[in-house]
């Protein structure tokens, strides 16, 4: 398949490597193995944002002065946020000074964007101080791949700030407590490189670096977020192909606690009312059942030109699907629909015009004369014309996806799919399949493509393909009839009406089987009576029986002895 499809983000070409780079499979950076001895080439901009705290930002500029990486190839731009009285350059320093009046971090990071000419960029905050050879660790890893966000392990100081920098930071800053929740991150998956999949949430901006040309094809910071800019940019930089990568050479201290280690709770409330609508990988943060988002978790590409009545069985079906989190895009030429009034149902372009009129004010369907796939959504489906899928196909196929950490699964639909769930190619040429797309695999299959390379073999080395049969995952021909809400309201309320009912009787036998146990009870006690009367009626029957005995005995005694004594007379 041509890699010029629209929907997924492009690289800019001059980071396309000649000879195809290597494929890092999900975010297991270690097949780069960067050289411990490299050639330094590559430009890096530093881009502080700052406001305020002249005495934190004297310090930060004399730890750049102490960079191992050549300074010819570095450039510094401090960005004053609107500090009043204005921030001061130090004499001696190489950086440069701008202002951003436009109050927010995100702005003033832009404004420093704006002006680096590095292949690199670094964010660093201007109360980081970094040890002298951070960059250069960053920078080993930009010289291996040109898709690398590579993040710098930060301490946390209390220490008194001195006037002048000392040559040993660490017995200047220490003790200094880690970056807790990032130490843990990498910890648990084995530095991010296994069981991961946000690694995105490495992108803080403290003293993290990315390739420029990966900002350019992502975009600049997000400045209507209050916080948590750092996180969405690194979703997108992750939808663009990003590797991230922590490195513990690359060490840096942080001059005091943040605005989130003393305001967690407040900070995290005003960021999750945010994020959420952004970045449909934080599915924790939606959890209403039927609301819409501002970028979805899928959308599904349907051609609207294959006919009303075909057009409209796919479309209603994923809108009815299990998946709410979901957009449609219907492609057709609808810039050029001019509707014959006079006889509509003579108009060679009726299907289309009904296709337009039935979905024209649907808001979760986009009429597109192009496919138009907002590149932050995580998920493309591409649906050929005249298939239906079932209601929870499309979750199944998310969750497959989700599972095994899947590029691409194929939906062989005309055709024998071969073994169940097979990774083959999906039938002959010409086929029908459909096609779940994740995006970020595709984005990264287009930055290590080689020259004349497949894209679908390239997402298969960084993700993997997996192919499906259509009739298992219930997609057929046949029009479905959508389960709307009132019906699902109704068939809710029916199951709780039953659910009650079972309970009752449930409750109706608990008490039966109490009332037979009890019952049960009375009868062994009595049983236990009876035997004890029975017992007591057998010994004194005995007691009878042997006092009878006896009387006899003595009876036949003395009517013996009178006969006898008549007789002697």
């Amino acid at each position: 398949m041509s890699d010029d499809r629209p929907g997924l983000p492009h690289p800019p070409e001059d980071l396309v490597p000649d000879g195809g780079a290597r494929r890092v499979r999900g975010n297991d950076y270690r097949v780069l193995q960067p050289p411990e001895q490299f050639t330094p080439e590559l430009r890096v901009s530093v881009v502080i944002p700052a406001y305020g705290a002249q005495d934190k930002l004297d310090l930060v500029l004399q730890g750049l002065a102490r960079q191992t990486y050549p300074a010819a190839l570095t450039e510094i731009i401090v960005v004053d946020n609107g500090t009043s009285p204005p921030l001061r350059l130090p004499g001696g320093t190489a950086a440069r000074l701008t202002v951003c009046d436009k109050p927010g971090r995100a702005c003033a990071r832009n404004a420093g964007l704006a002006e680096a000419t590095g292949d690199v960029i670094f964010w660093l905050d201007s109360d980081v101080v970094l040890t002298p050879g951070a960059i250069e660790a960053h920078m080993r890893w930009h010289h291996t791949a040109p898709y690398l966000s590579v993040t710098s392990y930060i301490r946390f100081t209390e220490a008194t700030l001195p006037e002048v920098l000392p040559d040993d930071l660490e017995a200047a800053f220490e003790p200094a407590a880690p970056h807790a929740w990032l130490v843990d991150l990498v910890e648990r998956t084995d530095g991010l490189t296994t069981n991961s999949p946000r690694p995105f949430s490495l992108h803080v901006g403290g003293a993290t670096s990315v390739n420029a040309r990966l900002v350019q094809a992502a975009g600049p910071m997000d400045d209507d977020l209050i916080v948590g800019q750092d996180t969405e940019m690194g979703y997108r930089l992750h939808q663009a192909g990003a590797v991230f990568v922590p490195e513990p050479r690359a060490r840096a201290y942080h001059l005091g606690p943040t605005m989130r280690m003393r305001q967690q709770k407040s900070i995290d409330r005003v960021s999750h009312a945010f994020v959420a609508d952004r970045i449909p990988a934080y599915q924790w943060l939606r959890t209403h059942p039927t609301r819409e988002w501002q970028v979805p978790y899928v959308t599904a590409v349907v051609d609207g030109t294959a006919g009303y009545e075909a057009v409209r069985a796919g479309v209603d079906a994923l809108l009815a699907s299990t998946v709410v989190d979901l957009s449609v895009v219907v492609v057709g030429p609808w810039d050029t629909l001019d509707r014959d009034r006079r006889a509509p149902l003579n108009d060679p372009d009726l299907d289309l015009v009904l296709v337009h009129g039935h979905y024209e004010h649907e808001s979760r369907v986009r009429l597109a004369t192009e496919e138009e796939v907002d590149p932050r959504v995580p998920f493309v489906f591409r649906l050929p014309a005249g298939w239906t899928p079932g209601e929870d196909s499309l979750a199944v196929l998310l969750d497959l996806a989700r599972t095994e950490g899947l590029g691409l699964i194929e939906v062989a639909l005309d055709e024998p799919a071969g073994p169940a769930d097979s990774d083959e190619p999906a039938g002959p040429a010409g086929s029908e399949v459909a096609r779940l797309e994740r995006v970020s695999a595709f984005a990264r299959a287009r930055l290590v493509a080689r020259p004349g390379e497949p894209l679908d073999d390239a997402v298969a080395a960084v993700a993997g393909v997996q192919r499906v049969d259509g009739d298992q995952h219930a997609f057929t021909r046949e029009p479905a009839q959508p389960v709307g809400r009132r019906s699902a309201y109704k068939a809710r309320i029916a199951a709780k009406a039953e659910v009650a009912r079972l309970a009752k009787e449930s409750e109706r036998l608990r008490a039966q089987v109490t009332k037979w146990r009890d019952e049960a009870a009375r009868w062994r006690k009595s049983t236990v009576e009876l035997r004890r009367e029975v017992g007591t009626l057998r010994r004194e029957l005995y007691t009878a029986q042997k006092t009878q005995r006896a009387t006899r005995t003595t009876l036949a005694g003395s009517v013996r002895r009178a006969i006898g004594k008549r007789l002697r007379g």
